[in-house]
Order: structure tokens, then C-alpha cells, then sequence
């Protein structure tokens, strides 16, 4: 059986996974983001974070799912990179909507979100993406993502619409001001991260109505604008991915119960659903050669 190196990785890190036989290896490294590093950069986080890891263990095959793959010049950056680490190996580089489709419905149709810092969709025919909503941002879009949530959470604190007894719990938990979040917001880096820094106060405080509003809100935005667009949500799976789809699953569970949706799999991250396809898909692959 051929080893086997897959990656899902964002931007802040990335997760990898060695497969040799029965083994399996967990490697971690800072993430890859190609809008921010070139071929050069990304070789020298793969030389000296990854391969120094695997102990002289090379691949035959890589399979590399990741934040900015939808842009074909970013692909051909990483696929380089990735070629002169594992000059041997067989390289696939695709974009992360495509590792969670993998991961969520293997060989099979069906409907995939991730609700993660940001938020996507699409429908898979068990081979491709066919149609992919389309993604706007944590401006213009992203409904029922993290950074999404905790715009509503901020929101609701700055126009002191809170109740006092959220003002309260809000003000002991951050100890922040609106002078420091507008900053964070309009001034700083990666401003949909800190948004979604905001999540765990909606986790926190749920059974209060307020928090509750904003959640369904936030992923009745989601259904209604995505889920909904896609014909085939009405007769097949709908899955979810994602640390926010994961934290918030039974809610989820009652929106598709409501709208007489099927709710499928719901996965905090890609990695045991990816391992699970690229094993049996490698099996199949021997299995043919031998034949």
C-alpha cells in the first residue's frame, strides 16, 4: 500500500497526516496561506516544520487541501513547493471546499457547509463540485460563521441591546471597550478572526433568549441565502464541517427538522473523513493494478 501524506491546512496551521500501512502520524506546522507566502517560504515551512518530522519517511502520494486553492496560481505555488520537498512523490493540491466534501460524503452526492471562522457551500456529485454558492467575505457574507456570530455578538453590545445582565457577563469575560474593538475591527489584521473570538460568549450563555435569536438568526441567514439555493437540499444530506457547525450541531439538527431537511454528518474538522477516503480509494487503486 502506497504512503500516503495528507494536509488540511488553513492559514494560521495546518494539519498533517502520514499514512504508512497501519500507521498513522499526526504532524503539525504553522499554516500556509500562498496570498502571503511564496514558493520559496512555503518550501522552507514544508523542509523545516514537516519533513524534519517524518523521520525519512517519503510519500508516494500527497494530497494537499488548503485556505486560497480555488486560485490556480496559488495552486501552481504550492504544488511546487511541495514537489521539491517530495521530488518523488505524487502531488494533488485542491482547495479546503473540496477536502470537506471529501471528508463528508466520500464517493457519494450530497450537500456540504463549512461553519467554521468563515463559511462556504456547495453540492458534491461524489466526484466534483458541481455548484458552489458563492462567497463573499465576513463583509458581504459568510452567514453562520464564526466571524459572523461575533459581529451579532458585538453588535448587540455596542448598541447596548443586551440586557444588563449580559452587559455584565460580556464586560467580565472581555474587560474591552468600544474604543478597542473598533480598532480591532477597522484598524488591526485579520479582523474576522477576532470576531470570531466572540463565539465562546454566545457557547457560554445559550438558554438565553437573546443569545438563542442570534444564533437562529445567524444560521437562517445561512440556510436561506445557501442551503436553500441548492435543489438538491431537498432530496439529499445536507453536511456540516466546522467548529462552529460542530459547537452549535443540535441547532442545526432543529432547522433541518423544521424545513424537512436530511442532516447529515457533522464534522469539527476534515481529517478522519479524509483518511477514511484516501485509504479506501488507495485500496481500490491496488486493487486494480492487480488485476
Amino acid at each position: 500500500m502506497a504512503i500516503i501524506l495528507i494536509a488540511d491546512s488553513g492559514s494560521t496551521k495546518a494539519e498533517w497526516c502520514l499514512l504508512d500501512g497501519k500507521k498513522r502520524k499526526a504532524i503539525y506546522t504553522q499554516g500556509i496561506s500562498p496570498y502571503f507566502l511564496n514558493t520559496d517560504q512555503i518550501q522552507q515551512i514544508l523542509t523545516v516544520e514537516l519533513k524534519k518530522k517524518m523521520k525519512d519517511i517519503e510519500p508516494d502520494e500527497v494530497y494537499y487541501y488548503g485556505t486560497g486553492c480555488a486560485n490556480p496560481e496559488n495552486v501552481r505555488s504550492i504544488k511546487q513547493a511541495l514537489k521539491k520537498t517530495f521530488s518523488s512523490a505524487k502531488i494533488s493540491v485542491d482547495h479546503d471546499l473540496m477536502g470537506a466534501a471529501k471528508a463528508l460524503c466520500g464517493n457519494e452526492k450530497g450537500v456540504v457547509c463549512i461553519l467554521g471562522t468563515g463559511s462556504n457551500s456547495c453540492y458534491y456529485n461524489g466526484k466534483k463540485i458541481e455548484k458552489n454558492s458563492p462567497g463573499l467575505g465576513f463583509i458581504l457574507g459568510d452567514e453562520g460563521s464564526g466571524a459572523y456570530l461575533g459581529k451579532k455578538v458585538v453588535q448587540y453590545y455596542l448598541y447596548n441591546t443586551f440586557d444588563p445582565d449580559l452587559m455584565d457577563r460580556f464586560n467580565a469575560k472581555y474587560k474591552t471597550s468600544s474604543i478597542e474593538i473598533l480598532d480591532a475591527v477597522y484598524k488591526h489584521s485579520l479582523p474576522n478572526r477576532y470576531l470570531a473570538e466572540f463565539v465562546p460568549f454566545l457557547i457560554e450563555n445559550r438558554g438565553h433568549f437573546m443569545i438563542e435569536n442570534i444564533i437562529e438568526d445567524s444560521f437562517n441567514e445561512f440556510f436561506f441565502n445557501h442551503v436553500y439555493k441548492y435543489r438538491e437540499s431537498w432530496i439529499m444530506p445536507i453536511h456540516f464541517i466546522g467548529s462552529v457547525a460542530f459547537g452549535f450541531k443540535d441547532v442545526l439538527k432543529e432547522m433541518c427538522d423544521s424545513y424537512e431537511l436530511q442532516l447529515g454528518l457533522v464534522l469539527k474538522n476534515p481529517m478522519d473523513g479524509l483518511v477514511k477516503y484516501h485509504k479506501e480509494n488507495s485500496i481500490k487503486a491496488t486493487a486494480i493494478k492487480t488485476k
